[in-house]
């Protein structure tokens, strides 16, 4: 394993240092040793990120010159593409990808993501005619301007970053916007190699600007609470999603939330090749640290026993294949830390106190090194009420729950403070359909169809938040709407 570069900040168009110079380390999550040096932003270094960016939007062209502004994102794209290696080592090294994952969705689904993006560009309505109307007796000349709505901040989360990175900051650049990136503390090179590609794309100073901090809240509480900021695109747990939303009401601004998810997979009794189909449910990519991973998986009473025989021989035979940083095919590694790894043992622990038994994993596993392993790990005889059903783990841990009919399924899986994804397997697409479209969530998969590419909408209901990013609807969240009426009799 190597070293990542130091990160540095993006302010203004300048690649540089925190204010007062201090930094604090990216720890690699395989080995639990750090792998460079980080930024670590002030409070007058997010003060000056904030005020670039909003210079960039009330004072320049950028939100209103459309073409331009797409060539330039392009010649962006282009580069992230050129540096696709880079950005693999990088979600390997601090985001604990294995190297299937990595190459999978944390870059490939991110890249392709971004030209989904760009291709959704030329179906964006900038301007609608909306014709005369009489009205007190004489006529008006109406059009429905769709412009940008300003600064955006873009809070984003370890697991995935690039994914989650260029679904927010691309899709608002390309709404005109002006964008702050604040990564995680975990994997802030991944944002920071944004800001130094921007600079590299020649993008105007302050329209893109990328600030790392260790604390996890402070640069976060000053982009939600300044009113300089126009709209908070965050991704993360639905608890500080609720406090984002709390304090960005004082000053009413617009809050685009992805948060968690409890997802469910459904496999109803019909399906063809149905043990085969229950043994690919394991929650095992990248170590279950996925929103919409269904980490729920639902089987009918009547195949019960078979289903956890088949989840036997699954976990069984996945036990060495994991964990393996230099295997090509792997896509589970460690989970991002030390505190993460903490958290998901104690949703172990309380699974097997909770009356849950466990049929594979439940340790960790230091033999595979320093870093922070947890076995793949599947409880049965679940009960939807137990709190390792109804809470998020985010980690490689399986819940299965027995259901008797479709209309218990259906009920179980809206039995549920979340409703982000989904899945529903079945002999009878028709019959699947009915269970999916009765589903509350935002992203439902058929018969394995691909619910979640760069060209949809994604987000969730209820506790996984509200608003929708990628595809169309993903660049429309950062417009906002103008009518401008003009008196022609």
């Amino acid at each position: 394993m190597t070293m990542l570069p130091d990160a540095k900040l993006y302010i203004d168009g300048v690649i540089r240092p925190a204010s007062d110079n201090k930094t604090y380390d990216n720890i690699n999550p395989w080995t639990a040793e750090p792998v460079g040096k980080v930024a670590d932003a002030t409070a007058d270094d997010v003060n000056a990120a904030i005020a670039a960016a909003r210079r960039a939007f009330d004072e320049t062209e950028w939100s209103r010159q459309h073409n331009s502004r797409l060539a330039l994102v392009k010649k962006y794209r282009d580069l992230l593409f050129a540096n696709r290696d880079t950005l693999t080592q990088i979600a390997r090294l601090e985001a604990g990808a294995a190297m299937g994952a990595a190459n999978r969705a944390h870059i490939d689904g991110a890249l392709n993501g971004m030209d989904d993006l760009i291709n959704c560009f030329a179906s964006v309505t900038w301007e609608e005619d909306r014709g005369l109307r009489n009205e007190y007796g004489f006529d008006s000349a109406r059009i429905v301007v769709h412009e940008a709505i300003g600064v955006v901040a873009a809070i984003t989360p370890w697991n995935v970053p690039l994914y989650v990175n260029i679904g927010k900051v691309i899709a608002a650049l390309l709404a005109g916007c002006t964008v702050i990136l604040k990564p995680a503390p975990d994997t802030p090179v991944m944002g920071t190699i944004m800001g130094e590609l921007a600079a590299e794309a020649g993008f105007p100073p302050g329209v893109l600007n990328v600030i790392t901090s260790s604390e996890p809240a402070m640069a976060g509480e000053m982009l939600v609470a300044d009113p300089r900021v126009d709209l908070i695109s965050f991704t993360g747990s639905t608890g500080v999603g609720k406090r984002i939303m709390e304090k960005g009401a004082e000053t009413l601004k617009r809050v685009f939330l992805e948060l968690g998810g409890k997802s469910v997979n459904i496999i109803l009794e019909d399906t063809p090749d149905f043990a085969m189909t229950v043994m690919t449910g394991m929650a095992v990519f990248h170590a279950g640290q996925g929103c919409a991973m269904p980490t729920r998986l639902l089987v009918p009473r009547s195949r019960y026993e078979e289903a956890c025989k088949a989840l036997e021989m699954s976990y069984a035979g996945f036990s060495t294949k994991w964990g393996d940083f230099d295997d090509p095919t792997q896509i589970m590694g460690p989970v991002i830390s030390k505190r993460q790894q903490e958290r998901v043992m104690s949703y172990i622990e309380l699974g097997q106190k909770e009356g849950a038994r466990l049929i594979a994993g439940g340790k960790t596993r230091p033999d595979k090194g320093n870093g922070f392993f947890i076995e793949p790990t599947c409880f049965v005889d679940v009960t939807n009420d137990m709190r390792i059903a109804q809470e998020e783990i985010f980690g490689p841990v399986l819940v299965v729950i027995p259901f008797e009919d479709d209309e218990d399924a259906i009920r179980i899986a809206n039995d549920s403070v979340y409703g982000l994804g989904g899945a529903v397997y079945s002999g009878d697409v028709a019959r699947a359909t009915n269970i999916a479209r009765r589903i509350r969530a935002g992203a439902l998969s058929v018969n394995g169809g691909m619910s979640i590419t760069g060209d949809l909408p994604f987000g969730g209901v209820k506790g996984s938040g509200m608003g929708r990013e990628w595809g169309l609807e993903g660049i429309e969240e950062f417009l906002e709407s103008k009518v401008i009426a003009t008196r022609v009799a």
